[in-house]
């Protein structure tokens, strides 16, 4: 039995033109036309016998007859019928020969024929479609995003695989749920036996996050140090040797000096040393074969300070008497910078106290807690939340990119078949891959997810591009991103963003970006069966977004903030509980 038993004379119109995914029907009955809706669903007879077509109203028009009146007297044109068309646009087929068994596929295996009948679906053959939709798609790949707009009764899915391999973009304006539905996707994530994902989380939204799968990291502030806290107690130090020399460069070289290439050229030979000096010392012979200047070794600052004080004052033989070297008073500011780098306290965690993280096998610890899945041994959840809230935003780009490289590094160097895949969330995207780089920090970000972006699918990384502002993302990791969950967004410039990335076919969903309702978001892309709008279910825990209730609080008079503390922590830069 079919699905879709329609009548003839159910039909609200018959097909008057086609254009490869878009037709053209024309509707005789007012009453028919008046009750139609854009963006909602509706079903043409197929030359394939068990099969419909499935599409989406896109534009609704009527020409009346006065029009056509004031036509005849104006130009003595012949007065026409009024013509009411719809415009559709397909986006799939429905197999219904096997009846109860029917199937939905995002293909056309052929169009309607002129006169061919459509029908609106609604009540309750809209919800034996959807239910065929749920069906489909409630797979062992599936994941829950909440209910179909169209039918709140029907399970939205998307295709977990496709998800994460052709990697996902999460846009909306502040305070649309652009975080409750990234909650949505990790709690999910979270429940896999051997899930496998890392958070950038900005501003520790994420803490809420709680359960087995989950695991919660910080990069160490101020106070971590002084308590003495490393790995084994959620705090995550990033050494400035996994830097790689480009990121080396942008932290302490200053691109206006004059004398910036020599700085970088005589920091590369000592650092180049200090490695050869740590490798040698520790009876690592067989790494030094090929090791380069990027290769992630420990080494000593002290060491490569003491080098470049050595050359800033060197004195060398003349023909007569002592003259300068070639670099002296050359690298007093690059000493400068890398001295000032160095006690500043915010920066702790790039130099941590001997014995932190300057051993051989620091590195293979880290990698393990941030790369291994759930079930790995030494592994301590699925779901790794980095908090980089106490990281300064001058150089937050360099050090998110510089986890991002490590992961990629990784991955790239397992061997085939031995990757675990991972996924990258990227919360706030626009703080660290900018389309506009202003800075060196910037730059080594940009190019590390670029090359993510296009080349991470070979080595089992996925990305999730989050962020409100998707026009000051980078273009091309945006552009590779082949799905799209889009919230309610307000400005034009974002919504011109969304726009391209939506098939032309689709384009007409753009217009829904800016009367979105809140928790509500348009779903295209290769993961999902039915483009359309869904509404995010309710994640179990909720993240602090910090979305304050103004009105609510100027109007309670107890009420109070604890400026003391904030005043001490600014001091500190460390947060004060």
């Amino acid at each position: 039995m079919s699905i879709l038993d329609f009548a003839d004379e159910e039909a609200l119109g018959r097909v008057q033109s086609v254009d490869t995914a878009t037709v053209i029907v024309r509707v005789d009955d007012v009453e028919a036309l008046r009750a139609l809706q854009v963006n909602r669903l509706v079903a043409l007879q197929s030359s394939l016998a068990g099969h419909k077509l499935i599409g989406v109203i896109h534009k609704i028009t009527r020409t009346a007859v006065e029009d056509a009146k004031i036509a005849e007297v104006e130009r003595g044109e012949e007065a026409h019928p009024e013509v009411n068309l719809v415009r559709i646009t397909l986006i799939g087929t429905l197999l219904e020969r096997d009846g109860p068994h029917a199937r939905f596929r995002r293909t056309l295996e052929t169009v309607p024929e002129i006169d061919a009948c459509c029908f609106a679906l609604e009540g309750e053959r809209l919800t034996r479609f959807m239910s065929v939709i749920s069906e489909v798609t409630a797979s062992a790949q599936r994941l829950s995003l909440g209910a179909y707009t169209l039918d709140p009764n029907a399970q939205a899915f998307v295709n977990g695989n496709r998800l994460f391999q052709r990697h996902a973009l999460v846009v909306g304006s502040t305070g649309s749920g652009k975080s409750w539905t990234t909650a949505r996707l990790l709690e999910q994530v979270a429940e896999l036996k051997n899930a496998n994902a890392i958070v950038f989380d900005m501003h520790g939204e994420y803490a809420s996050m709680a359960g087995q799968g989950f695991a919660h990291l910080r990069v160490a502030g101020p106070g971590d140090l002084e308590a003495g806290k490393c790995l084994a107690d959620g705090v995550l130090h990033l050494p400035y040797w996994l830097m790689s020399y480009e990121g080396l460069v942008s932290m302490f070289v200053d691109r206006s000096d004059q004398n910036a290439p020599n700085q970088a050229m005589v920091m590369s030979r000592a650092i180049v040393e200090a490695k050869t000096g740590f490798l040698k010392a520790g009876g690592h012979g067989d790494v030094l074969v090929n090791f380069t200047i990027d290769s992630p070794v420990p080494f000593s600052i002290d060491d490569v300070l003491a080098e470049l004080n050595r050359l800033n004052v060197e004195m060398v033989p003349g023909a007569r008497t002592e003259k300068q070297g070639d670099f002296h008073g050359k690298l007093s500011r690059l000493i400068q910078r890398l001295e000032g780098k160095r006690t500043d306290r915010r920066l702790g965690f790039l130099f941590p106290a001997g014995g932190v993280a300057d051993s051989y096998a620091w590195l293979d610890q880290a990698v393990t807690l941030l790369v291994a899945g759930r079930a790995a041994k030494g592994g301590r959840g699925g779901v790794k939340i980095i908090d980089f809230s106490e990281v300064p935003s001058d150089i937050l780009p360099l050090i998110v990119g510089m986890v991002a490289r490590m992961v990629f590094s990784v991955q790239q160097w397992s061997a085939q078949g031995t990757r675990h895949p991972v996924a990258l969330f990227c919360d706030e995207a626009h703080l660290y891959i900018p389309q506009e780089a202003t800075s060196g920090a910037a730059e080594n970000a940009i190019v590390t997810f670029e090359r993510i972006a296009k080349e991470g699918r070979k080595y089992g990384i996925g990305l999730v591009v989050i962020s409100q502002r998707p026009a000051e993302v980078n273009r091309t990791v945006v552009s590779q991103c082949n799905n799209l969950i889009a919230m309610r967004l307000t400005n034009g410039e974002d919504q011109a963003v969304v726009r391209r990335l939506l098939p032309d076919s689709l384009g007409g969903f753009g217009d829904l970006l800016p009367i979105l309702d809140i928790g509500e978001a348009l779903v295209v892309g290769d993961a999902i069966l039915l483009p359309t709008r869904i509404r995010i279910a309710k994640p179990a825990n909720e993240p602090l977004s910090g979305t304050v209730a103004f009105w609510d609080r100027w109007a309670d008079a107890s009420a109070s903030a604890a400026l003391d503390k904030a005043v001490e922590s600014w001091r500190r830069q460390t947060l004060v509980k």
